[in-house]
């Protein structure tokens, strides 16, 4: 189905309306803007012009939904909490929203057989505005010679306290000219911060400084700082001493980890 700009307006309001209250953000961007920028093995094997639609947490993310998840429904698997809040909210927006239309739904923590995640989740959110993803090659006369230095996106309301969740690509939703690619804001502009950021990104990530390198509008409040520096492992025993696993039989032995949380991807 072709979709006028109406039509992609009106796919994001409806998302919007449905997860902002939440705590999640949402950014349309086109299948062929995430293609342009990766080698082919890494594409999405959909036409450039299809809608796709990347999905944030906020800082509000952790009070608006994941603890009145765990409040009522409690973790239904051994997989990670935080994961399956995330999938509830997502799948049953887009079960409201777009009944019976067809809604690739992608989320962070998923991997093909190849073991490649199912998608690059800072290049959407750099694509499709959303976020700036700084890597070495945004350094100029960079100070780290042949060491490999991992990127990080930095929001321009919230730094570094957000995380990239989901990538959803409506396959029968096809859009045109009209919708034009915007640009990320470059919030850490100057070498010297950049250097800051990935230098903090990459050695000393578990100290949360590189989320702070802007001044944020809002954080991680301190229950969500307990939980996430809170080793993966550990993370069901916090939960219990918080009331949200009330018998010692109800609680699974083990978690692991988003990726996107632990090391700050996306």
């Amino acid at each position: 189905m072709a979709a006028s700009n109406t039509n992609v307006e009106g796919v994001i309001r409806l998302l919007e309306d449905n997860l902002s209250k939440v705590g999640f953000e949402v950014y349309p961007l086109k299948v062929g803007w995430y293609n342009s920028v990766l080698s082919p093995s890494l594409r999405l094997a959909y036409p450039d012009d299809t809608l796709a639609v990347v999905v944030l947490s906020t800082p509000a993310m952790f009070e608006q939904a994941f603890l009145p998840f765990m409040k009522e429904r409690g973790c239904q698997t051994l997989s990670d909490p935080i994961d399956q809040c995330v999938k509830q909210c997502v799948s049953s927006a887009v079960s409201q929203c777009f009944p019976g239309q067809q809604v690739d739904v992608r989320y962070d923590y998923e991997l093909l057989p190849s073991r490649r995640p199912k998608f690059l989740a800072q290049t959407a959110a750099h694509v499709s505005g959303a976020a700036f993803y700084y890597r070495q090659s945004d350094v100029r006369d960079q100070p780290w010679a042949e060491k490999k230095m991992f990127g990080v996106c930095v929001h321009p309301r919230f730094g570094g306290w957000f995380a990239i969740r989901a990538l959803l690509v409506f396959g029968d939703v096809m859009v045109g000219s009209e919708m034009v690619q915007p640009d990320p804001l470059d919030c850490v502009p100057s070498r010297e911060d950049r250097i800051r950021l990935l230098e903090a990104f990459n050695f000393n990530w578990q100290d949360w400084s590189y989320r702070d390198i802007i001044h944020p509008v809002q954080i991680y409040s301190q229950k969500q700082k307990d939980y996430f520096s809170t080793p993966p492992a550990q993370r069901f025993a916090l939960l219990k001493t918080w009331g949200f696993l009330p018998s010692e039989s109800e609680r699974p032995a083990e978690t692991s980890d988003s990726q996107s949380e632990e090391t700050g991807h996306g």
